[in-house]
Order: C-alpha cells, then structure tokens, then sequence
C-alpha cells in the first residue's frame, strides 16, 4: 500500500480541487502519527466525508461528526475530525477569493514544482520558508491542522515539490 502510494501518487502535481481538499485533510489527520496509519484509513475516510465533496463536507452537522467520533474505522480526535468541516469552509472562502484553491496554493511555490534535488533522505527538511508563509496564511484564513510541518508535507504529497531523491525513478519521470 504504501509503495502504491509511492509509487503512483506521492509528488505527482495536484491541480484537482476535491484531490487538493483530500491530501489537505488526511494530512491532518496524521499530526503525531504515521502516514501508513492513515494511508490505511483513506477509504474509510473517503466513505464518511463524502468522497471529500467540498460542498457536502462543509454541510456536515455536528451530530454526524460526533456519530464519526464513535467510528474506529478513523482517528478519533474530535479536534481533528471537526477540522475537516472547518477546513471545508475555509477552502471554500479561498476559492471564491482566488477563484480556485488551486491558484491560491500553487501560488506559494509560483505555479510549478520546485525541484528540489535531494541526494538522500537524510537532505529533506520538515519545514522550509516556504512551508512556515503558507501555514501561517493559511491559519489566518481559518485552516485547522495546519502547522509548517503539516504543510511541507502536503507540499511534498500534492507534488509542490519534488522530494523524491535523486536516486529514485519518480524523480526523473516528474522532472520531465
């Protein structure tokens, strides 16, 4: 599972706005975590929040995200499952202001990946500048879960950057 991930879907560029939602929250979810953790509750996470629908998202009651609390089939952190509902609203603000979520988070890394030649594992960062500008906005636009850690790695996830190293076939095939 986790190689699948890696393999065909790990820093390839997002530009899909339900995908750019789904990384966005499932990279929530694994604050203190393991991406394997999470990476194994996926579907049952794209079962209870609506295939991550923005619209059907935002409309989530409260009582169906504490029904969710019960659901062992996800992490349950009422902060974190409650974010999913904040983060789609916030999502929505971004795409009206910006006419797309997509603009607004490409815009951090100018339009395209950065490519950011790593030798090894041991040369990519947690954070970056750039990571600690876009958490910092977008905790101002109302984000939840959303520390610069957080960020770099949905960076790394939605293809913003190019983390694979050097040594790694994903990393020529994105380079191209």
């Amino acid at each position: 599972m986790y190689i699948d991930y890696h393999d065909h879907e790990w820093g390839v560029p997002v530009h899909d706005e339900r995908l750019l939602f789904e990384f966005l929250c499932l990279e929530g979810q694994q604050a203190g975590l393991s991406w394997i953790t999470v990476l194994k509750k996926r579907d049952h996470y794209r079962k209870c929040f609506k295939n991550f629908e923005i619209d059907k998202v935002a409309r989530l009651t409260d009582k169906t995200i504490e029904k969710l609390l019960l659901d062992t089939g996800l992490i349950r952190n009422r902060l974190k499952l409650y974010s999913i509902r904040s983060n789609a609203l916030a999502f929505k603000k971004v795409q009206k202001e910006f006419e797309s979520f997509d603009k607004y988070i490409w815009s951090f890394v100018g339009g395209k990946t950065i490519d950011c030649k790593r030798k090894g594992t041991a040369d990519v960062p947690a954070t970056t500048d750039i990571s600690d500008a876009m958490s910092k906005d977008m905790k101002k636009r109302g984000f939840k879960f959303i520390g610069s850690t957080i960020c770099y790695a949905y960076m790394q996830a939605a293809g913003l950057v190019n983390d694979h190293t050097s040594n790694c076939f994903r990393y020529k095939e994105l380079k191209k």
